[in-house]
């Protein structure tokens, strides 16, 4: 199985592959470690990763970019309207209040949802993992932030099913990096905690954590983010900056442009780069809108009051993340930094004033996540063995059930069953108390965050019926699975028969004994004239499936019964019956629409495959004839005609005005047969030079086998005297014959000019060759018989009435000895036929 994890950034992504050495961070087409995460869309076929940047600034408008901000999220949410202003495309509201995206491909207007986008993310970044792996890449490990939603979470999911691959585990981005610096430590305490602070400003949000670390396992202590706080920010302000500086200065407004937006905006992201390197720095951008060459400047200082908006809200997180954790600046041990955006030198300021340490950069800014993916990938793959390290990860929001009483009080009841810092997967059980069918709503609560939906989803329990005709008890289990997502995993009707109980006589156990639940707890009226009890199995479990299989109800035992038994009248068995459960997520793709994405998906990578090709066979045509001119005046010169040259000259010609002209936009059968015509005028000059120049070697190998075979059958040494002369005269003659086809042969191309087609070819110089070795080595190569072993004279067997006791027990151990042949085999079963005749012997 594969063992590759994907770090999804906003602005680009990155392939780790677990390998027997460690982790590897893959090389794309373009040998870079980053891919951009664009997909441009053409008249013809898509553009993904360095492709779609390529093509991003010359089709801005079918250029989609900043993925990750658009997923799972209304289309009314503040943040998401207030980042569509940046964008150079169009998006607009859906019919489920979602976005769609907007582009011209194949000719005609298309929308796509923001999950299928990512889904062809994705599927690059798989290409790519397989071009490195060469082999099909299926399971993965997806590095998502903390703070993305239920929805967001399954959209990922969705995106991975559409791409073809099945994520073990989508993994929050600051759990991967905590992972990637802890399991290589060696000096880890093993009672002690060591704290460790995680800041992890990239290029659209900033997430904070804090890490308790001890001897073979790591805990998240607290998580903290800012969605909307990243390096795009500080590009932004020095976009908006230079825009109002052109504006007065060039007289343009480079927001009627979408691609001098796109121009200024990576210019002013390389300003910002260089701004963290250098107190000063200059912008220069060459025809920048109405053909005018644009100039600016700007130091440090006034980069950071420009952007002191964006830099008052970093200690936010920072302040938030060690209350919730419980500690104090002076309690940690360390302070580590990722991300792109914190290479910005006022960022470092502020958080090394907080802390009142000196942040640390161990490890690679940009890398870490993938790594991180990668490792746990590796941790839940069999394929792997790797070193025990515990990964204690706490889900970062509250999950409670809402419910609606079964009397006439219409208010909605709610428990929170999964609380902040719960340990993820778990799963928990409640009891119901219902005579018909009800829903339930899984919601998230105790959450200041305004962007999270309050509502996740609605689960119907039922048709179900009572045999007693009164209120059922229903046990319904809920999961929060290993990507963080909540659902109502089951719903089991328990009902109290009367039945007679064989009990075993006996105090032991046997094996074999059947054993069946029943329920002996007394029943608690309080408990059944409420409406909801929650049961102590809630307890998390590390393993999902340990967790499944919990530890049985308090209520609920076994009684062991065998075939020897006595029975016991009135015991109670507890009936479980299944109890449908119907699921409604809001917002997230249905199975009928999961599967059309996945066709149309196949589809369109369908339409890019063909494509490929297409361009490759016109590559092949170019260059066939640039090669074929290059080569006609020098290497193939002696083997054509002058005449030939000409016609060939011409054609080549006129196959290069076709192709970039007539021919710019063919299929890939045309042009298959464009290469076939042209190959028929150069095929028989690249055969006339390659016969020459292989001809050389391939007759030094038959003249060396000739003379090897006849010198072996006329030599006078001992190793061939036990072959017969009259096979040694056939491998002389084999060999003359070979030699005489040689020398005609050789005779007649010598008199042909190169120009013309060879009479002597390498191909039969080879069969020639094969066809002597075949014939001459079996004999000359005929192993030397064996000796023919002596047999020695048969033994005397004297007769039975000579034999004393002495005389017997010798033979026997004469006849015990090996023999060294059929003689004295023989002579032994004659012994032991006179040993059983032999009175003296009783």
């Amino acid at each position: 199985m594969s063992v590759v994890g994907f770090d999804l950034g906003n602005e680009s992504c990155i392939v780790g592959v677990a390998r027997q050495r460690g982790i590897d961070v893959v090389l794309n087409e373009e040998s870079k470690r980053e891919t951009p995460a664009i997909v441009c869309f053409g008249d013809k076929q898509r553009f993904i990763g360095t492709a779609g940047a390529a093509n991003s600034t010359m089709n801005p408008k079918n250029s989609i970019s900043q993925i990750k901000r658009l997923l799972g999220r209304k289309f009314a949410d503040p943040e998401l309207q207030n980042d569509i202003k940046a964008f150079p495309f169009r998006v607009s509201e859906g019919p489920d209040g979602f976005p769609l995206v907007h582009v011209r491909y194949l000719g005609e207007e298309r929308s796509f949802t923001p999950t299928q986008l990512l889904a062809m993310v994705l599927s690059n970044l798989k290409a790519i993992a397989e071009g490195n792996l060469n082999s099909a890449v299926i399971d993965c490990c997806i590095g998502i932030p903390v703070y993305f939603t239920d929805l967001q979470r399954r959209a990922v999911i969705d995106a991975a099913t559409i791409a073809g691959l099945r994520p073990l585990r989508l993994f929050h981005e600051t759990t991967a990096t905590a992972l990637a610096y802890g399991i290589y430590k060696t000096d880890l305490p093993e009672n002690d905690q060591l704290n460790v602070a995680f800041v992890d400003v990239g290029n659209a949000s900033m997430q904070v954590s804090i890490v308790g670390y001890k001897k073979g396992q790591l805990k998240m202590l607290s998580h903290a983010y800012d969605r909307s706080l990243g390096g795009r920010d500080f590009d932004e302000a020095l976009f908006k900056h230079f825009a109002a500086k052109f504006k007065e200065e060039y007289k343009i407004d480079v927001y009627q442009n979408a691609r001098a937006c796109i121009r200024l905006r990576v210019a002013c992201e390389k300003l910002k780069k260089m701004l963290s390197a250098n107190p000063e720095a200059p912008m220069n951008i060459e025809c920048l809108m109405d053909e005018k060459d644009v100039r600016g400047f700007i130091k440090r200082d006034e980069f950071e009051q420009i952007s002191a908006p964006v830099l008052e809200r970093v200690k936010g997180p920072l302040e938030k993340a060690l209350s919730e954790a419980g500690l104090t600046t002076e309690s940690l041990h360390f302070v580590e930094v990722v991300g792109s955006g914190s290479r910005v030198p006022a960022v470092m300021k502020i958080i090394t004033e907080f802390f009142g340490k000196e942040p640390r950069r161990t490890m690679n800014a940009s890398e870490c996540v993938a790594r991180g993916c990668a490792l746990q990938c590796a941790i839940l793959s069999p394929t792997f063995k790797v070193r025990e390290f515990q990964v204690n990860e706490g889900f970062p929001f509250s999950v409670a059930l809402s419910w609606k009483p079964d009397a006439q009080n219409n208010e909605s009841q709610q428990t929170v069953v999964f609380p902040k810092g719960n340990p993820m997967p778990s799963i928990k059980a409640l009891t119901f108390y219902r005579s018909s069918t009800f829903a339930v709503d899984v919601l998230n609560v105790d959450t200041d965050d305004l962007q999270i939906t309050h509502k996740i989803s609605t689960y119907t329990i039922g048709p179900f019926q009572s045999s007693k005709g009164e209120k059922a008890k229903l046990k319904v289990k809920v999961r929060l699975n290993i990507h963080g997502i909540v659902s109502l995993e089951s719903a089991t009707m328990l009902e109290e028969e009367e039945v007679e109980v064989p009990v075993s006589s006996t105090s032991e156990v046997p094996k074999d004994a059947t054993r069946m639940e029943t329920d002996d707890a007394p029943q608690d009226p309080a408990s059944s004239a409420g409406d909801h009890t929650q049961e102590p199995k809630g307890a998390a479990d590390p393993a999902e499936g340990a967790a499944e299989n919990g530890a049985q109800d308090s209520e609920e035992k076994t009684v062991p019964m065998d075939t020897d038994t006595k029975v016991e009248p009135s015991k109670k068995k507890v009936k479980k019956t299944n109890v449908p459960v119907a699921e409604m997520v809001y917002g997230a793709m249905g199975t009928v629409e999961l599967e059309k994405a996945v066709e149309k998906e196949y589809e369109m990578a369908l339409q890019d495959r063909v494509m490929e090709e297409t361009k490759d066979k016109k590559n092949s045509v170019e260059a066939y004839v640039y090669d074929m001119r290059n080569k006609i005046h020098e290497k193939y010169n002696d083997f054509v005609m002058l005449e030939d040259i000409e016609g060939l000259m011409a054609k080549l010609q006129e196959v290069e005005d076709w192709l970039y002209e007539d021919g710019e936009d063919e299929t890939k059968g045309v042009y298959v047969a464009k290469l076939e015509e042209l190959k028929k005028l150069g095929g028989p000059i690249e055969m006339r030079y390659k016969e020459w120049t292989e001809r050389g070697p391939a007759l030094e190998q038959l003249v060396y086998c000739i003379r090897s075979f006849r010198e072996a059958a006329l030599s006078a040494d001992q190793k061939f005297d036990h072959i017969d002369i009259s096979e040694k005269q056939k491998v002389v003659n084999e060999c003359s014959a070979a030699e005489t086809w040689l020398m005609e042969k050789k005779q007649q191309q010598d008199a042909l000019p190169k120009h013309a087609n060879p009479v002597l070819l390498v191909s039969d110089i080879k069969k020639k060759a094969e066809a002597l070795d075949r014939f001459c080595k079996p004999i000359m190569t005929k192993p030397r018989p064996a000796p023919k072993p002596q047999t020695p004279p048969p033994a005397e067997t004297p007769s039975p009435e000579a034999h004393t006791p002495e005389q017997q027990s010798n033979g026997a151990d004469e006849s015990a000895e090996p023999a060294s042949d059929g003689a004295q085999d023989e002579h032994a079963a004659e012994q032991m036929d006179t040993d059983k005749d032999d009175p003296s012997q009783v």
